[in-house]
């Protein structure tokens, strides 16, 4: 079974860190037959197949790529399970932006998934938007993510992990 890296804890707890876990998602390509279990698949078939899957009693998620809108999905996001956001290139951001859309405006509970290019320099940033499990394509380890997402003590501006800004620990 392919693994993943996915948090345990909130970012702001001490424990707060990354851990190895069993991915039981297929990632399923659109021109490809449907396997048992869970299943990954791309917004345009989603939107064709979504209905019959969800009343299979099966985890279903969405892959979200760069160029689409999570907004898409508000409908849906209650029955889904993973919504899983492209990084097609370390330097393409727009994901970043669809994971706050997903905690923030929609309310997306389920697992937040970052796939593609995905390097252990951006966790700290992947954490503070939203995202829970990672699927990293640069060898990296939970103990590395663990580091990553812990590199800076202060944040300077508010995001999806509901840290405190500098500002405020001072206040405090």
């Amino acid at each position: 079974m392919p693994r993943l890296i996915k948090l345990a804890g909130a970012p702001g707890d001490k424990n707060f860190g990354a851990e190895w876990a069993d991915d039981g998602f297929t990632h399923v390509a659109d021109e490809d037959a449907l396997p048992e279990g869970d299943v990954i698949l791309s917004l345009a078939r989603f939107q064709a197949e979504g209905e019959i899957l969800l009343s299979n009693s099966r985890r279903v998620g969405v892959r979200i790529e760069s160029d689409q809108e999570v907004e898409a999905l508000a409908y849906d996001l209650p029955r889904l399970a993973v919504v899983a956001l492209a990084f097609p290139k370390y330097r393409d951001g727009r994901a970043y932006t669809s994971a706050r859309l997903l905690r923030e405006r929609l309310g997306f509970t389920g697992e937040v998934r970052a796939v593609g290019d995905v390097l252990q320099e951006q966790a700290g940033f992947m954490v503070r938007c939203g995202f829970d499990a990672f699927e990293p394509n640069d060898g990296a380890t939970p103990e590395a993510w663990t580091k990553a997402a812990h590199r800076f003590r202060h944040v300077y501006q508010r995001a999806a992990d509901d840290r405190l800004v500098a500002f405020e620990e001072r206040a405090v």
